[in-house]
């Protein structure tokens, strides 16, 4: 039995909540967040033992400790709870920036009790209400200590298995670097992508109407809390500015391409992008999950979807969500079906085809 301590329940504490107290429920869970609300719901689904509405001597006996704010606040916590940290406890974060909570644990006085952590899994959705036991499953975990040999590190590393997440341990100027490339830079993009077509829509609003599946898979991510990707972007400044340079000389480059009419350089950026695409490892989450989903043909009449859902429901399979078709784009269907991870789509996708009905998107 261990005690963890969390300080912010949201998606991503409340998650990594339900996956500790599912991998023994003999853990104890105890929980500071600014909504009471979430604290209650947490209590009455077994998740948190102990519900705090301050933060104090409660969390000095934990054995680790997770700040699970928003970047900054989660460097402005650890002044606050440094008073209270026992002499074993060890504390970590899941902020997606690294540099500057390490040196604001440093400057608290808990570089012997810190190691930085950032599980790489999210989702459009926030709150507590949205969280799961399984959005670590296959998600890369990243370990950032202050040193080589860090036994706090390898405690993370144990506890990131345990839920079912893939630990990897490296220094934090680099996980700022990589992060920026794969996940701060594609949510501006998206939310850039968004703003576009908000500026340029019809007054009658047709080409958010007619955004269909293309638009709407790459552009999913723009739902994500504003707050804490205001604070990411204020912490992580050097790298996204970075890139975001890189991206814009690239766009220049192709508006002139475009402009010149110039065929091959077109049909050469989508080969090379599609085949460096093609080679990612589909194997583990990466920090813009996805979305386990396919698209089914169904009759349309009376039923056709409460079929779908008991086939599955009976088969022990939940799901995520589900939205009918409204027009296609690169995919067909007329029934949209989400679940929380691979192995669910897979084993539904079977399922249905045993049943006979025809899926897209598999």
């Amino acid at each position: 039995m261990s005690k963890y301590g969390f300080i912010g329940l949201g998606l991503i504490g409340g998650s990594l909540a339900r996956a500790l107290k599912n991998s023994d429920p003999s853990n104890v869970v105890i929980a500071y967040n600014r909504s009471s609300a979430s604290l209650e719901e947490a209590v009455k689904d077994g998740v948190v033992d102990v519900p705090l509405h301050t933060v104090g001597e409660e969390f000095s006996d934990c054995d680790v400790i997770f700040l699970c704010l928003p970047v900054i606040r989660n460097q402005e916590m650890l002044k606050t709870i440094a008073p209270f940290i026992g002499e074993n406890t060890i504390v970590t974060d899941v902020s997606s920036v690294k540099g500057s909570i390490m040196k604001a644990a440093e400057e608290a006085g808990l570089k012997d009790h810190f190691v930085g952590g950032h599980p790489m899994a999210g989702s459009e959705r926030t709150g507590y209400i949205a969280s799961s036991k399984d959005l670590y499953r296959n998600a890369y975990y990243i370990i950032t200590p202050f040193g080589e040999n860090d036994e706090k590190a390898l405690v993370l590393q144990e506890l990131a298995s345990k839920i079912g997440a893939i630990p990897i341990i490296m220094d934090a100027e680099k996980h700022d670097r990589i992060v920026a490339g794969v996940s701060h830079i594609p949510h501006l993009a998206a939310a850039a992508l968004v703003e576009l077509v908000k500026n340029n829509d019809y007054a009658d609003g047709l080409m958010k109407v007619v955004a269909a599946g293309g638009f709407k898979d790459i552009t999913r991510v723009a739902s994500s809390s504003p707050e804490m990707w205001r604070e990411i972007c204020l912490s992580n400044e050097v790298n996204i500015s970075g890139f975001l340079t890189d991206l814009i000389d690239r766009l220049e480059e192709i508006r002139e391409k475009v402009d010149e009419g110039d065929g091959d350089y077109i049909s050469d950026l989508f080969d090379d992008a599609g085949t460096y695409r093609n080679s990612f490892n589909t194997l583990s989450a990466g920090p813009i999950k996805d979305s386990f989903k396919f698209t089914i043909d169904i009759a349309d009449e009376p039923g056709a979807i409460a079929s779908v859902a008991t086939i599955l429901a009976v088969n022990g399979i939940n799901i995520k969500n589900i939205g009918i078709q409204h027009n296609r784009e690169y995919i067909g269907g007329d029934m949209s079906v989400g679940f929380w991870d691979k192995e669910s789509k897979e084993r539904a996708a079977e399922i249905l085809k045993g049943k006979g009905y025809i899926l897209h998107g598999i």
